[in-house]
């Protein structure tokens, strides 16, 4: 299939124009995620990690790089830093989420136990940090260190908001900052910065993963978080207590789903969820105008739309 087959969704024409760069990353995860001391390491990292995935992040850093002139070997480092933070964050979540399943396999918290997630994701940060400071790069360094202090908050944060009527789309952004955006703008941003790109270009990186990333929470898990929080926002007494009832105090009966719909509906919350969804994917495909004409910048622009394209 050739590359610029329209038929092809857009990450996998970025994934076969990186094919090569990809292969490295690969490669370089595989070496890094084995132990010598401790087999139960590479055993859950590689149940996690060769369980398939688009390995988005790490391309996004492999086109942000390439797109700026990059043709030096530490790009496939940040690649495999990022997918390991990735991948650490997953083992993380599926603790806290007490989740049974991802990608359509149980997850490695079931498999083995909850305590073997925990520190095989400790140990991945670790090794993402090993990683990132291979590059000599003290500006990279930075971003990434920032970036996982933005996941960890986050995941804090979705905590108590969660199941709190005060939670407003200020703190749902903060939310969705750590669970996704922080690491799409922190892995296009070192791209820029180990090319050697202008100030401007890697701010424009920054902004394109950062639009992106909430753009793809939104089309992955905001369907009922954000336009509840819009319902509840224009809630009258009688609403606020239904909500009161089934989200703060978890007392659910039969019919609630369908009466929340008919709120959310009411209140047109689905309608504004959506459209500030394309809106963060214009965002996204605005700021790729400030870098340079290239064909990877074209399929990031695809990648933008088709993340929210399923939402119409």
């Amino acid at each position: 299939m050739s590359l610029d087959d329209a038929s092809q969704k857009p990450h996998d024409r970025l994934g076969a124009w990186l094919a090569t760069d990809m292969e490295a990353v690969n490669t370089l995860i595989r070496q890094r995620m084995a132990s010598e001391h401790a087999p139960r390491i590479p055993e859950v990292t590689a149940h996690l990690v060769e369980a398939g995935g688009k390995r988005l992040r790490p391309m996004l850093t492999l086109a942000a790089a390439r797109l700026c002139g990059y043709d030096g070997p530490y790009h496939i480092h940040l690649a495999a830093t990022v997918e390991f933070i990735h991948t650490a964050t997953l083992l993380h979540d599926d603790v806290v989420d007490e989740s049974r399943q991802r990608r359509g396999r149980p997850t490695a918290n079931l498999l083995w136990d909850n305590k073997s997630s925990v520190l095989v994701g400790d140990y991945l940060f670790a090794r993402s940090f090993q990683l990132m400071t291979e590059t000599g790069n003290m500006r990279v360094l930075s971003i990434l260190s920032n970036a996982s202090a933005v996941i960890a908050e986050g995941e804090v944060l979705q905590l108590t908001a969660a199941q709190d009527l005060r939670t407003d789309e200020s703190i749902y952004l903060q939310v969705v900052r750590g669970k996704t955006a922080a690491l799409f703008s922190a892995a296009t941003e070192v791209g820029g910065v180990i090319a050697g790109a202008s100030a401007d270009e890697v701010q424009a990186l920054f902004d394109f993963g950062d639009a992106l990333g909430i753009a793809f929470h939104d089309f992955r898990e905001r369907k009922l978080t954000l336009p509840v929080i819009k319902a509840v926002a224009k809630a009258d007494a009688e609403e606020r207590a239904f909500w009161v009832r089934t989200i703060e105090r978890g007392q659910q009966e039969e019919g609630d789903l369908d009466r929340a719909r008919a709120i959310m509906a009411r209140h047109g919350a689905m309608e504004a969820a959506r459209d500030d969804a394309f809106a963060y994917a214009a965002r996204a495909r605005a700021a790729l105008t400030r870098l340079p004409d290239h064909p990877l910048r074209q399929m990031l622009d695809d990648l933008a739309e088709y993340v929210v394209a399923r939402l119409n």
